[in-house]
């Protein structure tokens, strides 16, 4: 096993009030050597995602395509799948199970696909049932569209709330000027969808003239990470801002999230495209990052096994490669410590049925975070 150690850090936010700018600084307590890591799945490259199925097995997606079953220590690869468009961040992407899969056998996965209009490819929402080491009875239920051959922003996480909606999230395909703010398009949205793919009577554009009656919420610019409160059932968010301005909001149906028109972050090259953080009309967020950390995965602790962890935000760093813990008090985030920090990119976390939490790293694997007795 490998030990790892929290790293004290400086957080820096800028907050608006009355108009104004300032720095408030929270400072991480000191490290803690409570944790120790433990590598359960090897030899990965990108583990976009991972879902545990009722025997304990997981499945993992590969982003260059490739679904894992990973079972008494051995790895399959899985048949059936669609054909996947692997293009800059685009590939296979997130996977989920149905709240009822030990009745139904219904998985659900995020992908880029180049069906439909224009070239280039798009994200699409799919579910199958595995038999064997091979998916069947595959059905799109969602394509967005149109397609493009920009590499950026595809999103893409899947989740389920109490009620059994699926809930997913879309880039905005590297269009931000166009898709997010318009909710007659794809790109920069949360959606959400029944389980075979029918739309909510009663989301929140299924009246408005052309519009894509999937969206929930919208002005997002690229949520790569998603997870249901276990205490209050609320789905959050996290989304990659561009240079500074990474954020976490809590998704609530027909809510503007403000992409592009407010942000806390910069063009990369420096230079301003908003000069505002608040708008009327405009959500703004419950925590955001300057710098940017680049969220990926995201859990919420409910466990007992991890002292003082209880109700944490987990989020992955794919820029600074650590999970990153977020402590909050009455809503506020008011600590922040690395963990895992330098074995590698972040791209998934996720508390599994044993209660342990589990992270995806980036050409490594999957790895256990275990208490130290």
């Amino acid at each position: 096993m490998k030990h790892f150690t929290s790293i004290c850090i400086t957080l820096i936010m800028t907050i608006t009030a009355c108009g104004q700018k300032y720095e408030s600084v929270i400072k991480a307590e000191a490290p803690s050597q409570k944790y120790q890591s433990e590598v359960v799945v090897s030899d990965l490259t990108i583990p976009w995602g991972f879902t545990f199925l009722p025997d304990n097995s997981m499945l993992i997606t590969e982003k260059s395509g490739e679904l894992i079953h990973f079972k008494d220590g051995k790895k399959t690869t899985i048949e059936g799948l669609p054909e996947i468009y692997v293009r800059g961040q685009g590939g296979l992407l997130d996977i989920e199970t149905h709240p009822n899969y030990e009745k139904n056998g219904w998985l659900y996965f995020s992908y880029a696909s180049a069906e439909g209009e224009g070239d280039g490819g798009n994200t699409a929402i799919m579910r199958a049932k595995l038999v064997g080491s091979k998916l069947t009875e595959n059905q799109l239920l969602y394509k967005a569209g149109p397609n493009s051959r920009k590499g950026q922003h595809f999103g893409s996480r899947l989740e389920f709330d109490n009620d059994g909606y699926l809930f997913f999230s879309i880039g905005d395909r590297g269009n931000r000027d166009v898709n997010p703010q318009d909710i007659t398009k794809d790109g920069g949205k949360i959606y959400r969808i029944h389980d075979d793919g029918r739309i909510p009577k009663d989301n929140p554009f299924v009246k408005k003239t052309n519009a894509r009656t999937a969206i929930y919420s919208y002005g997002h610019r690229n949520p790569q990470g998603m997870i249901k409160n276990p205490k209050t059932g609320l789905i959050w968010a996290n989304e990659h801002g561009p240079r500074g301005g990474d954020e976490i909001n809590i998704v609530k149906p027909g809510k503007n999230y403000g992409w592009p028109v407010i942000s806390y972050g910069i063009n990369y090259s420096g230079t301003s495209f908003t000069e505002i953080t608040a708008k009327e009309g405009m959500e703004e967020p419950l925590f955001y990052w300057v710098p940017s950390i680049a969220p990926s995965g995201m859990a919420i602790v409910s466990s007992k096994k991890y002292e003082d962890w209880e109700d944490n935000v987990l989020v992955g760093s794919l820029k600074f490669q650590y999970l990153e813990r977020l402590e909050l008090k009455k809503g506020k985030v008011v600590k922040r410590e690395k963990l895992l920090e330098g074995m590698g990119r972040v791209r998934s976390v996720k508390q599994g049925p044993d209660g342990f939490i589990y992270v995806g790293i980036e050409n490594v694997g999957i790895v256990k975070i275990i208490p130290n007795k």
